[in-house]
């Protein structure tokens, strides 16, 4: 009872600290939330070593508890990927600042000029697994729209979130920001988490990035309001006017650029037409390239296959194995997304205007793609330097959440003495 009282005391403290430092950094100008973003980019890049000393200590924690190897992959950091994150760090600096936007305009018969005007959320809650790199994006995108944020990193990812922690808490010194509107949970122990769904009083919205269980708990036991998706059950359609040598490229990299993120395909639909046209080649491709592919109908009959089971669809798989079905034309492949897919990612494969027009019209998740991967179901990859996570609900955020999407609004109305009648 004792370490479960010094726990709540704790997130007490920081939730405390988060709300004062968000009270301050709603006014903050942009030039110091830029300055505190560069430097914060300059201490990771220059103790790269330290990160990945630390990230070393996370792996063998990882392998030691039995993490997939999709799973480690996103914990690992490279001198790449490390790269990757000071320059997501500058290019969130770089942005337009979103505080105090206008979003509209106007002027009312009485004589009251009215504005809509972005403003900060306030303090946001980010639990994450495994990924490390999330402490930076997470705490850049949360700078930038001028809320503060109390990170709480996996288990697994411990050592490195705190390095990385500790260069972002440099990057607000340098610019003069409280050092509390970037709070790094200073603990492993899941009681943390509970603290932190239940922190009505300090903390305005939970982002939760990972797996199945973490956000299925989440969205189960939060008091905070919540920014999530459950599942990434990403589907690729090939359709019957598909250009092979496009849809041959796009299947492969959808599926196994790396299978361990939200945006990997998991599901491929494929045209009776295409398939009368082409053949297996888009399975074949799958197999050369090591996946496991679990097949219904005709396509259970080519060689190296496994047969689907009925839970393979609708299955987030984050592992080198895709579902497949043949469908007829693209109202078939609606109807299966519609049944089995998580509104996060869906790609069609055509060269037909009016079929991709159908399916982005008549599905309904948060991103629709026409000839490409969804592998670029990705924040940086829509220009906004790095996101906090993809949100599937419909309220508030949707899609990849970046700067702009961690803010709300105000009205300001001006009047010259103006009264009501």
């Amino acid at each position: 009872m004792k370490d479960m009282d010094s726990i709540a005391a704790t997130m007490e403290a920081i939730g405390r600290a988060a709300r004062a430092a968000a009270a301050e950094l709603a006014f903050a100008p942009a030039e110091a939330k830029a300055l505190a973003l560069t430097a914060a980019a300059e201490a990771v890049w220059d103790r790269r070593a330290q990160i990945l000393e630390a990230n070393a200590k996370d792996m063998a924690y990882g392998r030691d508890k039995g993490l997939s190897p999709a799973m480690l992959d996103r914990l690992e950091l490279t001198e790449a990927r490390i790269r990757g994150m000071a320059d997501g760090l500058r290019a969130v600096a770089g942005q337009r600042d979103p505080v105090g936007e206008v979003i509209a305009d106007w002027d009312m018969a009485t004589g009251l000029n009215i504005r809509r005007v972005r403003t900060p959320i306030g303090v946001i809650g980010v639990i994450y697994e495994s990924r490390p790199n999330v402490t930076a994006d997470a705490g850049a995108l949360c700078l930038k729209s001028g809320n503060a944020v109390i990170l709480r990193g996996g288990s697994e990812s411990f050592h490195s979130s705190t390095a990385i922690h500790d260069c972002l808490v440099e990057g607000l010194r340098q610019a003069g920001l409280p050092q509390a509107a970037i709070q790094l949970v200073p603990t492993r122990d899941r009681a943390a988490v509970t603290e932190m769904l239940r922190m009505v009083a300090h903390i305005d919205v939970i982002v939760p990035r990972g797996g199945k269980g973490l956000v299925g708990l989440v969205q189960a036991e939060a008091r905070v309001p919540v920014f999530a998706h459950l599942e990434g059950i990403c589907h690729v359609y090939a359709d019957a006017d598909a250009d092979l040598e496009k849809a041959r490229r796009v299947v492969l990299n959808a599926k196994t650029r790396r299978t361990g993120i939200c945006g990997a395909a998991e599901c491929l639909l494929i045209d009776r037409a295409f398939f009368a046209r082409h053949g297996a080649i888009l399975i074949e491709d799958l197999l050369a390239a090591g996946v496991e592919v679990r097949a219904e109908g005709e396509l259970a009959g080519i060689p190296g296959t496994v047969k689907a089971q009925p839970d393979d669809f609708g299955r987030e798989f984050l592992d080198m194995i895709i579902a497949a079905r043949l469908v007829d034309g693209v109202d078939g492949a609606i109807a299966h997304i519609r049944h089995y897919g998580s509104q996060h990612t869906e790609a069609i494969l055509t060269e037909n205007d009016s079929a991709a027009a159908r399916f982005f019209q008549r599905l309904d998740s948060a991103i629709l793609i026409r000839n490409a991967s969804t592998q670029f179901a990705d924040g940086g990859e829509f220009g906004m330097g790095a996101e906090i996570g993809i949100a599937t609900g419909k309220l508030h955020a949707r899609g990849p959440v970046g700067a702009e999407q961690l803010t709300s609004f105000k009205y300001l109305v001006v009047g010259d003495g103006t009264i009501r009648a």
